[in-house]
Order: structure tokens, then C-alpha cells, then sequence
């Protein structure tokens, strides 16, 4: 835990009281003491730092001073075929401590509709792994996630209303990375989409080419979805990186 993050409704006074597991892990993990500071953020809200005012038991009391604003230079929008539950697990935390900002998980013709039945998309459990990306990255931004058990309403509906310019990743695409819409601008709004193990059906990569995404391929290598995604995340933040003005 790099960050200890608070509700909002937590703030009292200037201060919170902890006894839950983020107390447990101040006291067992970190094993602070009155006076130490440790970093902090409020869901959706600002950053600063807590101070330790009080121990008393598995109770800790701290100060708050909130400093900053966290600051979103990309914002990417990760628009995802359903994977395997476990896979899914495994994106969700590490695409959230890469920026992900919402995320689309979509049926696509390789998913299968028993992955949409899966303990996996609880709201409680696609929380705690968002909650635990961001406590990883030391951001506040709680991202979003919508989940669309049809593809032609999603892309005929929904992706037209999306903010963005679209990429979309698939291993007979033409085109590269390098030669796609990341420009390097602040605040610029990118979609990328990554299909399932066994790729985009022709329908559905034709159906995201035909309203404006730039298709890339990765390379000849397959790769499985979450090390895809993880990869073309840094790829794309690098990328961002170096083009920046």
C-alpha cells in the first residue's frame, strides 16, 4: 500500500479515525508511531499527507493535510473483450495503477457468457481491485467500469458517444503504434481496444476500423490478454511520453 486512501465522507475535523485494514496495516506493515507521516488521498479527491496524532489499541488517528489535485495528463479509456475470471482480476488491478480511466468490458463472438456470470463482476469485488490498483500508483482517480453483454449495441450505441481517438490492437492489423493518433497533447482522450485470446472476428475488427480506430498490430508473437494489455499500456504511455509539448 504506497497510498492510504479515504472516503470522502471519512474527514472529520480535519482528521480520521482508522480501525479497519488500512489501521492494520499502519500498525503491522509500517509499524508507525505517533508523529509519523505517512501519504494519503481521498477517493475522487485531492492528496497530502497524514500524520499520526494517536494510537490507541488497533485504532489510529490521524491528521490531514491535503496538498494537491492529482493531475491526469492521458486519459485512457480501456474497452476490453470479457476475459477469463482470472485474467480479469489480474487487468483490472494492473490496468488501474497504468492510468485506465473506465474501463468497457464487452462481449465479443470468442467470449464466452459464462464469463458475465462470474463473483469476478460484483460491484464490491471490481471495487476492491480498482481500490487496490490505485493504492499501487498513489492515485485517487477511482476509474469507472460498464459492462456490455451485447457487441452491436455497444459499438452502433455507446462507442459513438466516446471522447477519443480510437486504437485497437489485433495481429493482422496493417499498421503499427508509432503510426497511430497518440500525440502527445495534454489531456489528450485515447480508446483502446484489445479483443480475446483468440483475437477479433473480422466483423468486429471491420466494425471498429470502419468508425475512425487506427488498427496495430503487436507484433508475431500472441500474447496472453492481461500481459497484452499491461504491454500496450506502457507502450502507449511511452509513446505519449516522448511525443509531449
Amino acid at each position: 500500500m504506497n497510498l492510504l486512501l479515504l472516503e470522502p465522507g471519512e474527514l472529520t475535523g480535519g482528521g480520521v479515525s482508522l480501525a479497519d485494514r488500512r489501521a492494520a496495516h499502519l500498525l503491522q506493515v509500517l509499524q508507525v508511531e505517533e508523529g509519523r507521516a505517512v501519504r494519503l488521498g481521498v477517493i475522487g479527491g485531492p492528496l497530502g499527507i497524514g500524520r499520526v496524532v494517536a494510537i490507541e489499541g488497533e485504532t489510529v488517528r490521524l491528521s490531514v493535510d491535503l496538498e494537491h489535485e492529482p493531475v491526469c495528463d492521458l486519459h485512457i479509456e480501456l474497452i476490453l473483450a470479457l476475459p477469463r475470471p482470472i485474467m480479469l482480476q489480474r487487468i483490472l488491478k494492473q490496468a488501474t495503477v497504468l492510468g485506465v480511466r473506465r474501463f468497457h468490458l464487452i462481449r465479443s463472438r470468442r467470449v464466452e457468457k459464462s464469463f458475465f456470470h462470474s463473483p469476478v463482476l460484483t460491484p464490491a469485488k471490481i471495487r476492491t481491485l480498482l481500490l487496490e490498483g490505485m493504492e499501487q500508483a498513489m492515485d485517487t482517480w477511482l476509474p469507472e467500469v460498464h459492462i456490455h453483454k451485447q457487441f452491436k449495441p455497444f459499438v452502433e450505441d455507446v462507442l459513438p458517444s466516446l471522447d477519443g481517438r480510437g486504437l485497437i490492437a489485433h495481429p493482422e492489423a496493417g499498421g503499427n503504434l508509432a503510426g497511430g493518433p497518440v500525440t502527445g497533447h495534454a489531456g489528450q482522450r485515447l480508446l483502446l481496444a484489445v479483443g480475446p485470446e483468440g483475437g477479433w472476428s473480422d466483423h468486429e475488427l471491420g466494425a471498429f476500423l470502419d468508425r475512425g480506430f487506427h488498427g496495430f498490430t503487436m507484433g508475431r508473437r500472441i500474447l496472453h490478454v492481461d500481459t497484452a494489455v499491461v504491454s500496450l499500456l506502457a507502450q502507449i504511455q511511452l509513446l505519449y511520453d516522448l511525443r509531449r509539448r
